[in-house]
């Protein structure tokens, strides 16, 4: 009987072992943004709040146009969010894509590959072009060869800044918070997939 209750015990302690939560990977989120007037900024704030909140995560916050190549290329993921402009992204956050071969090289070992990717947006009107300058900054993270994720919305966060709207609310920065979140969950995955 006692042989039963100690192997029933080392079994017990076994699983406990082997199931017990992976330890967080240590993962670095760059988060880059284009902001004339603060709303696309405060919305990457919350993007950075969601990703430092999982333990393991360092996040950089940078406008695009202070990203430097070891910024770019020392990220698990990277998070890009624009105002709308003409229902696009604005110039800056186009030529910071522009840059990743123009000035930092990507192309043709695609140094970008298998890195993380999420959009954010800001716009003034409900149907200003969000969802299609999120989905232009994706089409540019998949022409990389990046693995894009979505949360905070069906393609990243968003925020409407006039009319009804002045400003980023809370349910707006809240998603801000769950996309920061959600990238670096999947980036953590992605590097311990890789370390194995």
């Amino acid at each position: 009987m006692r042989q039963l209750m100690l192997i029933v015990l080392l079994l017990s302690w076994w699983a406990a072992v082997t199931s017990a939560a992976e330890p967080p990977a240590s993962v670095t989120v760059l988060v880059a943004y284009h902001s004339a007037t603060g709303h696309t900024e405060k919305m990457a704030q919350g993007v950075v709040e969601g990703a430092k909140s999982l333990s393991g995560t360092r996040v950089v916050l940078k406008r695009v146009g202070e990203v430097t190549g070891d910024d770019l290329f020392s990220a698990d993921a990277v998070v890009v969010g624009s105002p709308v402009y003409w229902s696009n992204m604005s110039g800056d956050v186009k030529k910071f894509f522009d840059d990743w071969q123009l000035k930092f090289g990507v192309f043709p070992e695609f140094k970008m590959r298998n890195k993380v990717g999420a959009a954010f947006a800001t716009g003034g009107q409900v149907s200003s072009g969000k969802e299609v300058t999120m989905l232009t900054i994706l089409a540019a993270m998949l022409g990389n060869q990046m693995i894009v994720v979505s949360g905070g919305g069906a393609f990243g966060a968003s925020a409407t800044t006039e009319g009804d709207s002045p400003g980023i609310d809370e349910k707006e920065l809240a998603s801000a918070k769950e996309l920061g979140k959600r990238v670096a969950e999947v980036a953590q995955m992605v590097r311990r997939g890789a370390a194995r």
